[in-house]
């Protein structure tokens, strides 16, 4: 198992998941060049809903949540967030923006700027908060992700952990509907890995809609509503955290798994 592998029961948190759909992809397709990256993906993801996207590397489960807020283009299929279609009308893109929080495994923080400048350069330029009222949005968020303390230091003064963690408190500040992490722990030191899902987790626990890539397995079992595996641009196997880790289904998730949660 993995070092965060702390549950193996499907004693989860608490599901805050409702009927209401909040992503939908209807066959969407990506190429890069020849290659092609996503096949035909139907994905439907309720508001609240929890998702883990996990598979093998270039199966795709990056490009699909960049995909998500347009950092990446799709060329077919239908992607709708919040109710608008994700196509090249610049409104479109910058009304999704706002709503999606991103979280990348290489932190993105300026370094030039202090952590609370890091959180309050967004809602300043993008929703126009005053400064007052940005900074105390922004302590709030660092207090949430338990480092207020370090609010007037800069991202290089801080550990790994610390600054993966400054970033989910930055996307926070925007007050997004969804967030997304692509492999937010990958960048890591084992040590600094469980304060960062530890963030997530109470993070979860608020109702946030979450679809997050990853490798930490112990994450996908305690928090996941849905546990997604990817493989060559493929949706092959999907299910609850339970029954896809004690009964995948298809021989490629079976040896996914096998090879990922060996001792």
């Amino acid at each position: 198992m993995t070092s965060t592998d702390t549950q193996d029961t499907p004693g989860q948190l608490a599901s805050a998941a409702s009927t209401e759909v909040i992503i939908q992809l209807n066959k969407v397709n990506k190429w890069y060049g020849a290659f092609h990256a996503l096949k035909d993906i139907d994905l439907v993801v309720h508001k609240g809903e929890r998702i883990v996207v996990c598979g093998p590397s270039g199966s795709g489960k990056s490009t699909l949540i960049r995909c998500i807020n347009r950092l990446e283009e799709h060329q077919e299929g239908d992607i709708v967030v919040d109710g608008i279609l994700l196509d090249k009308n610049l409104k479109h893109i910058d009304h999704i923006r706002r709503e999606v929080g991103m979280v990348f495994q290489s932190f993105n923080l300026f370094p030039h700027l202090t952590v609370l400048e890091n959180l309050t350069l967004g809602p300043i330029w993008t929703r126009k908060t005053p400064k007052a009222e940005a900074q105390e949005a922004a302590m709030k968020y660092l207090t949430r992700v338990k480092i207020p303390e370090q609010a007037n230091k800069y991202p290089g003064q801080l550990s790994g952990g610390q600054q993966q963690r400054v970033a989910i408190a930055r996307s926070l500040c925007m007050n997004p509907k969804i967030m997304l992490f692509d492999e937010p722990t990958s960048a890591l030191d084992p040590e600094m890995i469980k304060e960062v899902l530890d963030v997530m987790i109470e993070l979860a626990d608020t109702g946030m809609t979450m679809i997050v890539v990853s490798h930490e397995m112990g994450f996908a079992k305690t928090v996941a509503d849905r546990v997604i595996f990817m493989d060559e641009g493929d949706i092959v196997e999907q299910n609850e955290p339970f029954e896809f880790f004690n009964n995948p289904q298809h021989p490629r998730t079976k040896l996914f798994l096998s090879q990922i949660l060996q001792h």
